[in-house]
């Protein structure tokens, strides 16, 4: 991955959210920062390994596309509702509480790169650019990279 891309990973997924008992262990100790297996939290939370720490980024499988169109059988208009309730709902609560949250969307090609869905897409996007000025749209390694940095007890499992 790095010769091809030119930068090393520092994050992890596994297939199908799939782990070992020593995944994460072995996830720390080839240096990766986070990893997405867990999805049992909006914010994210260092676990312990057998040799350090490694930080479970939110994976939200309740408004992945995949599960929700492919299993569920969601409509576009339904999935739009979804996302938008979502966002509103943790951008609420991160301006009430004590830290902000993590409000990933999972999107995968084959769900929502198909042509009747995407003005569904735009509309979600449009939705949250509204509120620009009070989100961080960014990426989760920006975000570990940002975690990593705070204080310790910042975070939990910190």
């Amino acid at each position: 991955i790095t010769k091809f891309s030119g930068t090393r990973p520092i994050g992890w997924m596994g297939p199908w959210l799939s782990q070992t008992n020593v995944t994460l262990d072995l996830l720390q100790e080839a240096g990766y920062l986070f990893q997405c297996d867990w999805p049992f939290d909006d914010q994210p939370i260092w676990m312990r390994t057998r040799n350090g720490r490694i930080l479970n980024m939110p994976y939200p499988i309740d408004t992945n596309d995949s599960p929700l169109v492919v299993n569920r059988h969601h409509t576009a208009d339904e999935l739009e509702r979804i996302w938008i309730d979502q966002f509103d709902e943790m951008l609420e609560q991160s301006r009430n509480g004590t830290h902000a949250l993590v409000c990933p969307f999972v999107l995968h090609t084959f769900v929502l790169g198909q042509p009747f869905r995407l003005r569904r897409l735009r509309n979600v996007l449009t939705h949250i650019l509204q509120h620009r000025d009070e989100i961080w749209l960014t990426r989760p390694g920006d975000i570990a990279r940002h975690v990593a940095a705070l204080p310790a007890g910042t975070v939990p499992g910190s």
